[in-house]
């Protein structure tokens, strides 16, 4: 026992005389060894707040509301709330608040399982309006957003493959190639991001018979070329040389144990004009339909793109607007808090610049950006989006725990890690039924507020049922808040009678007892 505590008096000593001696701290020069606890206790703040200290509504970017919903969404649980809101409704600005109908064509089911198996289309036939030879209506409004492997481990990239494959929907490859990970079942959009991995030769130059054959081998169904995302918008990326596997380098045809380089911008393209040379090439040549990703900031871009595809036989098939508080990469705090504009803003404005073109019916239009929470796609799908893309609430579904350790390798639960220890805690058979529950739970309460408003389909909720809260006696509605003229927001009319008649079979109804003879009579 003597020496025990000789030892430790020993270390004791040790830590305070390096403490005195170095230079770099100087709290631990002044304070030697208590000094430590407040390195302690920072360390480990993050879970003290998330555990301890915060409210169910004061986390970001997720709540512990919103993270309980996806998580009790994802294993099948009671995802219902007591007691009413905890939300402060009165004094919140910019609060969204659907209003319902007292009568309307569709009705809601009350039964809490009911609509989670329905299928859920897409409201509009994607690569239609161009002609192309591959042209489909996604099987599924909620899709799973773009997340590379390498930034995602590879388990959980098969736990995303495999989910979508359950629940009907497209997994987005991200901009890191096709990886044996993702040849799980699900179907694929192929990304195209700045660095062409997966489609590139030895020089790092895009090569367009490389691209055939990976999608001629897989389930491949539409092609994204990545502009920009609302993590990141307007740089590039590198992936360290200690997360470039063999694995890896093969999917993305890189050296392995380099530093893997996306640059800021394409090779390919330099405008608007040669970019959509290049659409109509990628097109012609795979038979897909072909889109765009960006985050928004300046709007001379899309002005530029909706002039030529408006005077031209020219344009893109779809567009994915990521909202700056969206993303699932590592990025400079100043791009994750202040480069590009919201989702909401900046999708507004994009689909005004088309909605004044008239092209709006030709273009099948993609959220992403916190739009994981039925509250936040409903909104979205008020304003004119077609699917709306989940990435980080896919990652919670699949067991992240917001550590927010992305950039550090260190993912607690082995969903952003290339650690191999890490990720042998992740089950991709298990959390692929989890993705699936979290997505068909999703699309279930989606449908109950379409039926909430009176409609078949959530795609044909108009900017009129949706109000925005300015203060406690006051609200706006939405399609004032962001100057919508009449129709704006909406499928075309075609396009939203057969929707409606396809969910006529599909989304369940509610209903009561029959009449009484006093009503019949």
């Amino acid at each position: 026992m003597k020496r025990a505590a000789a030892a430790g008096l020993s270390a004791l000593a040790a830590v305070a005389a390096r403490d005195l001696l170095q230079r770099e701290h100087s709290l631990l020069r002044n304070y030697p060894v208590i000094g430590r606890a407040r390195y302690l206790l920072e360390s480990i703040g993050p879970e003290l707040r998330q555990y301890l200290v915060a409210g169910n509504n004061e986390e970001r970017p997720f709540t512990r509301d919103q993270r309980r919903w996806v998580y009790a969404s994802a294993k099948g649980e009671n995802n219902y709330f007591g007691f009413g809101t905890d939300n402060d409704l009165e004094y919140t600005a910019g609060y969204p608040v659907i209003n319902h109908r007292t009568f309307g064509r569709a009705v809601p089911a009350t039964d809490v399982h009911a609509g989670r198996g329905a299928d859920l289309p897409a409201a509009k036939v994607l690569g239609a309006a161009r002609g192309r030879r591959h042209a489909f209506r996604p099987g599924s409004v909620v899709n799973i957003s773009a997340m590379s492997y390498g930034s995602l481990s590879g388990a959980a990239v098969e736990a995303l493959n495999r989910g979508a494959a359950l629940a009907g929907c497209l997994h987005n490859s991200g901009e890191g190639g096709l990886s044996p990970h993702h040849r799980h079942g699900g179907e694929l959009i192929f990304q195209l991001g700045t660095a062409y991995f997966g489609c590139r030769d030895e020089r790092g130059r895009f090569d367009l018979d490389r691209l055939k054959a990976l999608v001629a081998g897989a389930p491949v169904r539409a092609l994204e070329i990545k502009l920009s995302q609302g993590a990141k918008p307007g740089l590039g990326g590198v992936l360290p040389a200690a997360k470039v596997s063999a694995e890896i380098a093969a999917t993305r045809g890189v050296p392995e144990g380099e530093d893997c380089i996306s640059p800021s911008r394409h090779a390919e393209f330099s405008d608007v004009d040669s970019l959509l040379d290049w659409v109509e090439l990628l097109a012609d040549e795979t038979g897909l339909p072909v889109g765009i990703k960006s985050a928004v900031g300046d709007m001379a871009f899309w002005e530029e793109l909706t002039d030529r595809m408006a005077a031209t036989d020219r344009g893109v098939d779809f567009v994915t607007i990521d909202g700056g508080e969206g993303g699932t990469g590592a990025a400079p705090l100043i791009f994750t808090d202040s480069v590009s504009l919201p989702f909401q803003l900046g999708f507004a404005r994009v689909y005004s610049t088309f909605a004044r073109k008239g092209l709006t019916d030709d273009v099948v239009f993609v959220g992403a950006g916190k739009l994981g929470l039925v509250d936040n796609a409903t909104v979205a799908f008020a304003l004119g989006c077609d699917m709306v893309n989940v990435g980080r609430e896919a990652m919670l579904a699949i067991g992240c725990i917001q550590a927010q350790k992305c950039h550090t390798d260190t993912c607690p639960t082995g969903v952003a890690t290339q650690n191999a220890w890490l990720t042998r805690g992740l089950d991709p058979e298990l959390k692929s039924v989890r993705t699936a529950g979290y997505i068909q739970t999703l699309r279930r309460d989606l449908l109950k507020v379409a039926g909430a408003c009176g409609v078949e389909h959530p795609g044909l909720i108009d900017a009129g049922s949706v109000e925005v809260l300015t203060g406690r006696t006051a609200s706006t509605p939405l399609h004032e808040v962001y100057g919508y003229e009449p129709g704006w927001g909406m499928p075309s009319a075609a396009d939203r009678a057969a929707i409606a008649a396809l969910m006529t079979g599909e989304a369940p109804q509610g209903g009561s007892a029959p009449p009484s003879e006093d009503a019949v009579g």
